[in-house]
């Protein structure tokens, strides 16, 4: 039986007085990926924002191992062991690459990094350079290996692999398979089924707000997954 590290059940919220998502439930062990899928506009993000506080809940809960986050603002809840890469905002865009990358890990060495720089040198090469002027992928990376710095129990990704080339989303993958071995667990809401397929253990796919189907890896086809992208 699984012990789920990060679970949400029925959850409903939005903005204002309008509700996007209603009653949706999911749950993600250590070692896990929980990918969540949908057309563009389909409450993904709206969820996203909810689980980790910058959205309130309208009803519904949020736990993370075993404790009720209810009334904890975004930054409680990163220090608990929550980290959040939103699909945008994603940098500090005044700031370099370097201080993006150290920011929420103060005293830590670069050097530390230097496994995921192996992988995405570009990145490497552009330590000094404001985050604001690295293209869109390269953004992308960056918000990702903040968030894999921060080395938290459980990592949100929106939209991770969103402009990012097809050799550095499989990058990507091994990296998130990496941290999924050390016992990391992902919430990942993503479009792209080269990423879903390669670290997905749990899927949760949306239509208008709400779950249309859900269940383990083996128990979903992709060509299942592919009618419920097609616009």
């Amino acid at each position: 039986m699984n012990t789920w590290v990060f679970d949400f059940e029925d959850v409903t919220g939005g903005y204002g007085g309008s509700v996007v998502v209603r009653g949706l439930t999911g749950a993600v062990a250590a070692g896990q990926a929980l990918c969540v899928l949908g057309r563009n506009g389909v409450g993904k993000s709206t969820l996203l924002r909810l689980l980790h506080g910058f959205l309130p809940l309208a009803r519904g809960s949020v736990r993370f191992a075993g404790r009720d986050l209810a009334g904890l603002d975004p930054a409680r809840r990163t220090a608990l062991g929550v980290s959040f890469a939103p699909q945008e905002r994603i940098v500090f865009d005044d700031l370099t690459v370097r201080e993006n990358l150290t920011l929420m890990r103060p005293g830590h060495p670069l050097a530390a990094l230097a496994p995921y720089f192996a992988r995405f040198p570009r990145l490497a090469e552009r330590l000094g350079q404001h985050a604001g002027t690295l293209s869109g992928g390269e953004r992308k990376l960056l918000s990702l290996l903040r968030v894999l710095a921060e080395d938290r129990p459980v990592a949100l990704l929106d939209e991770p692999s969103e402009g990012v080339q097809s050799e550095s989303v499989r990058q990507m993958a091994t990296l998130i398979g990496e941290r999924k071995a050390a016992g990391a667990a992902f919430v990942i809401v993503e479009q792209n089924l080269e990423l879903v397929e390669a670290v997905a253990d749990r899927y949760l796919i949306l239509d208008q707000g709400r779950t249309v189907q859900a269940g383990d890896r083996s128990t979903l086809r992709r060509a299942e997954l592919v009618a419920h992208l097609r616009v």
